[in-house]
């Protein structure tokens, strides 16, 4: 599949070869509709029907097949394949429609090459919203963040080009991830200039996430509150936001509000599974942070064990995480040893660490030298784990097992060396 499009696109690369002239608007014929399914479903699938396109019927290739080409390129991320259906675009002469530029531009982001990404952006003539926000989104996917709000400005300022709902979603993201709280403010106060976009909802949730991420939760919560018809990524957010800054309470309150809508949802023969909000993974999440930091042992068990039997969630590490956690904090060492010894996937370095570091806290050794010896079978052994067993020994007055831990750790550690050129001698 990696050659598929360079094998077939051969024709159309030579300098000698005449572009054929398609016509650039065709409304999308049957193959085309089947092109779009398997986008959806299978986008692997469209890039091999649309291979078997290629060699069959040229004459039916138009601008929509190579739209969803693109498109199908973007979702898995196949830059070889995305950069010979460029090439095809170029032939074929369908680069100046600006659907297929802005796809490219969003293929190019997948793939990380965001300098290929502006140098489309810059051969567009005439560009529009569309075009501007394909650009800020590619540098937010890509971890630039800061450029991304600086590409944002300059389209306010410099090209007068108006932010749309979807303009503002990607700012406010950039924002979020940045920690930028003032240019979210300022952002927001450009939305509230425009009442229709409080009902989209996709913007809402992302100015919610913004101030969550920013740490302002009481904005947040006036976001929330305002939000008219709420879905579960905006109560997630909101969940998770309170866990986060450690109002538990409040985390739990809004949670246990979401069940109770539901059961009214489904009392009053409303309660389809479109229509409910069925808590996800990461609210759960949230969740299990908040009873960690309010100590609610047993309430964190009833949520566990809800979330697996009654909303069939399969358990990540992360909520095994948050259950170690939980019962760490309590001092339920042996609980907690006993609750990862039974996990059914293997435990990471940091639910290891987690109780290594509960028992430096409470004082037992025999946790702490295994917890230590399962991060060494892990190859994620630091310094400091070995530290923090060695503190323990000195607590409890064991000189020689604390003189044998530092022993070892001056054996493994690598010494450190460093150089300084001074310049050529002379005699």
């Amino acid at each position: 599949m990696m050659r598929f499009l360079h094998n077939l696109a051969k024709p159309f690369t030579s300098t000698t070869q005449p572009q054929i002239n398609f016509p650039k608007h065709l409304k999308p014929t049957r193959i085309n509709l089947s092109l779009k399914s398997y986008l959806k479903s299978n986008p692997i699938k469209t890039i091999l029907l649309f291979s078997d396109l290629l060699r069959k019927k040229i004459s039916a290739v138009d601008s929509y097949s190579l739209l969803y080409v693109v498109k199908a390129c973007a979702k898995k991320s196949l830059a070889t394949e995305g950069k010979q259906a460029h090439a095809l675009v170029i032939k074929l002469g369908y680069k100046p429609i600006i659907f297929i530029q802005t796809s490219l531009m969003d293929m190019y982001a997948a793939t990380t090459n965001v300098s290929a990404v502006h140098k489309l952006f810059d051969e567009i003539p005439n560009k529009n919203v569309v075009c501007w926000t394909s650009l800020i989104s590619a540098y937010v996917q890509n971890q630039k963040s800061y450029r991304a709000l600086e590409i944002f400005r300059q389209m306010q300022s410099d090209n007068n080009v108006e932010p749309d709902q979807i303009a503002f979603t990607v700012a406010l993201s950039a924002c979020a991830d940045l920690g930028a709280l003032d240019k979210g403010v300022s952002i927001h106060d450009l939305i509230s200039r425009k009442p229709e976009f409080s009902e989209d909802l996709s913007l809402m949730n992302a100015l919610l996430n913004m101030y969550v991420k920013c740490g302002d939760i009481r904005k947040a919560m006036l976001v929330f509150d305002n939000i008219r018809i709420k879905d579960v990524r905006t109560w997630t957010s909101m969940i998770v936001g309170h866990a986060l800054h450690g109002q538990a309470e409040e985390a739990l309150r809004l949670f246990s509000a979401l069940e109770e809508e539901n059961n009214s949802r489904s009392r009053k023969g409303r309660g389809t599974e479109d229509q409910l909000l069925i808590p996800n993974e990461v609210m759960f999440i949230g969740v299990l942070m908040a009873c960690s930091h309010a100590g609610m042992v047993e309430e964190g068990k009833r949520y566990f064990r809800s979330m697996i039997e009654v909303y069939g969630i399969k358990p990540t590490l992360s909520h095994f995480g948050c259950m170690v956690d939980l019962l760490c904090r309590r001092g339920l060492l042996k609980e907690a040893y006993s609750f990862i010894l039974a996990m059914p996937i293997q435990p990471n370095a940091v639910i290891w660490r987690t109780l290594l570091g509960a028992s430096g806290v409470h004082g037992n050794k025999e946790l702490a030298a295994a917890a230590r010896s399962k991060l060494y079978e892990l190859n994620a052994s630091l310094v400091g784990d070995d530290v923090a067993l060695s503190n323990i020994y000195a607590a409890k007055g064991m000189w020689e097992e604390k003189i044998m831990l530092r022993n070892e750790m001056t054996q493994r550690r690598t010494p450190g060396c460093s150089s300084v050129e001074v310049g050529k001698l002379h005699s």
